[in-house]
């Protein structure tokens, strides 16, 4: 890679140079600091001053296991070095993560594709605006992206054959994929992706014993934090929880999984995300898509359930009226509820336009009444649609070196995706490092 930086020192400065700069345009017009942002930051602070992981309340802090310590750690580092709250300086930060990115994605796509392709791909990601403008708020994707490029290079640096000491490679490998667990629990998934090339070499690789000490030393590097957070969760609350729960609900809170799979029966599109599943008021069955009723019966019997509680305030009753409409609903149509509405929300969550944090509306297809929002949506999602078009177009050409690692990856993560009630873009983000390559992969691999 030194090698790499010498003889494009030139290009590499430049694209270096557009790289903070679009990332500090981001920060300067569109910062975004809400909602999770502060969910992190009462952790982090809590953590910092009183030496519990935990929510804040009118008595104290309470401790918890919601969320995972890798933000709040990262936050809590950042802010022992600038001030406690201090979000532009995590921002700051986060953009030189994001930079960083670019050039562990250079390096991947040289170990993997070709120098040519390795200049592109570095390219694409110092330009890529969805993932430039995540840097601009206090959230996990930033750290996340920068991992899971990490540990796909040092994956890729310890398959080489003529590697020397490859253990380190994926000791490295390992320390990384910790670092993506540790920040989002779905981070998990990258391990999964990885640990199965390794299993397929196992089994019919002519390197069996090197493959098995490799996913050894992955998996115990990867497992290791995990394990006194495991301790801290059976001691405080005696659970067996060593990541979050998938709710992120206390010990003991009802979960009301019947609102859950009556939304699944209909949700396809984040604008419902944040219009239904996030809303801070009563909403009325006009915000709802026609098919989330089969019949006029339907909608009434929908429209009584929504005027009866208050959001994030489903009552087991409540919550049973839903479940009751879930069931008829998928009895009806299974095939929508177990094929094309999960379809659709995979479909959505990687090609919409990825606006979110830019203050646009949702409705990105509404031109008549907000042509403008609707400009410059239309134009994003046809820049991400060209993107993804273009990396599904490079790996088809058969030029990337351990394409099932990285293909399978993204298919593992999509089928996870497609079980989520509420779509949102931005669980796609980590992927993108790969997506930056095989679109760099359409070059001809001459070096």
């Amino acid at each position: 890679m030194r090698e790499f930086l010498r003889q494009n020192r030139l290009f590499v400065s430049a694209a270096t140079l557009a790289a903070f700069a679009l990332r500090l345009l981001f920060l300067l017009q569109f910062p975004y600091i809400a909602g999770d942002s502060f969910t992190y930051g009462d952790l982090a602070r809590n953590w910092m001053q009183r030496g519990i992981f935990g929510f804040s309340t009118p008595h104290g802090p309470v401790p918890t296991y919601i969320r995972l310590p890798g933000y709040p750690g990262f936050l809590a580092l950042v802010w022992s070095v600038f001030g406690i709250e201090h979000y532009t300086a995590v921002m700051v930060v986060q953009i030189f993560l994001d930079v960083g990115a670019c050039f562990l994605v250079a390096a991947l796509t040289r170990e993997l594709v070709s120098e040519r392709a390795a200049r592109l791909a570095f390219l694409i990601a110092a330009l890529c605006p969805f993932t430039a403008n995540f840097a601009a708020t206090p959230l996990a994707e930033t750290p996340e992206i920068f991992f899971s490029a990490l540990a796909l290079l040092c994956a890729a640096k310890g398959l080489r054959s003529d590697a020397p000491h490859p253990l380190r490679w994926w000791a490295g490998c390992g320390a990384a994929l910790a670092a993506c667990i540790l920040l989002r629990p779905d981070g998990g998934v990258l391990l999964m992706a990885i640990a199965g090339l390794l299993l397929f070499r196992w089994f019919h690789g002519p390197e069996r014993r090197a493959a098995f000490l490799a996913g050894v030393v992955m998996a115990a590097v990867s497992f290791a934090p995990l394990v006194p957070w495991t301790i801290r969760n059976w001691q405080v609350f005696h659970v067996f929880q060593p990541l979050a729960p998938r709710h992120a609900n206390p010990p003991g809170e009802f979960v009301p999984l019947g609102y859950e799979r009556w939304v699944k029966t209909w949700m396809a599109d984040y604008s419902s995300t944040e219009e239904v599943y996030w809303a801070d008021q009563p909403v009325g069955v006009e915000v709802l898509p026609p098919r989330a009723f089969d019949s006029d019966d339907q909608r009434r019997r929908t429209q009584e359930l929504l005027s009866q509680y208050a959001p994030e305030d489903i009552t087991p009753e409540i919550d049973a009226g839903f479940a009751q409409l879930a069931d008829e609903r998928i009895r009806s149509a299974p095939l929508r509820y177990y094929v094309f509405l999960p379809a659709a929300r995979v479909a959505g969550i990687w090609l919409r336009p990825r606006t979110e944090l830019l203050g646009l509306d949702t409705h990105w297809w509404d031109f008549e009444n907000d042509p403008r929002d609707s400009a410059i949506s239309i134009a994003l999602g046809l820049l991400n649609l060209a993107l993804v078009a273009a990396a599904v177009v490079g790996a088809m050409r058969g030029r990337v070196q351990h394409l099932a690692m990285l293909a399978g990856w993204l298919l593992l993560r999509s089928a996870l995706l497609a079980t989520l009630p509420a779509p949102e873009p931005r669980y796609t983000l980590e992927c993108y490092p790969v997506l930056f390559l095989l679109a760099a992969a359409n070059v001809r691999s001459a070096k």
